[in-house]
């Protein structure tokens, strides 16, 4: 058994990847986004924790909604636009958003400033889960091990 740190300081966790499995051609929309997954070092298996560092004109992801994980967010940094369905609102730091599942209701978090955006995300880990993009020709589905399985909308693979 790997030993878990008690702490850790959150900005020296590495920045981790763009999603396995992420197609290459809807990569650039997320704009150099950094993501550090700070819940897995403490062997955390019910929520995740992530903190998330948008550079101006990234993206936190494509504009999605997930069928059975919650989501939250509190903006820790900068000021970036939530645009949640067809709404848009101009966040600032100590603001937060939650997102609760199976409303089909589609977000992602913009930065338009010419500023860098941090903010922490915080997701349950409801398995079965899958997301949907409504403005992209891509699905996901949770994997029971844990990763992202992701299609064209049609199943195609990718």
């Amino acid at each position: 058994m790997s030993e878990r740190p008690p702490a850790l300081r959150a900005m020296e966790v590495p920045a981790r990847p763009v999603p396995t499995g992420f197609p290459e051609d809807l990569v650039a929309a997320l704009g150099g986004r950094e993501k550090r997954v700070l819940g897995d070092p403490f062997g955390l298996r019910n929520f995740g924790v992530n903190l998330v560092r948008l550079p101006p004109g990234a993206a936190s992801s494509l504009r999605h909604a997930h069928a059975r994980q919650d989501e939250w967010i509190y903006v820790l940094a900068g000021t970036p636009t939530l645009v949640l369905g067809d709404r848009q609102q101009v966040l600032a730091p100590g603001d937060c958003a939650g997102f609760p599942a199976g409303t089909g209701e589609a977000h992602h978090l913009v930065n338009r400033s010419d500023a860098e955006v941090l903010f922490l995300e915080v997701g349950d880990r409801s398995p079965g889960d899958s997301v949907t993009y409504p403005d992209d020709d891509l699905a996901g589905a949770a994997m029971p091990e844990g990763d992202w399985r992701y299609t064209r909308k049609d199943g195609t693979p990718i």
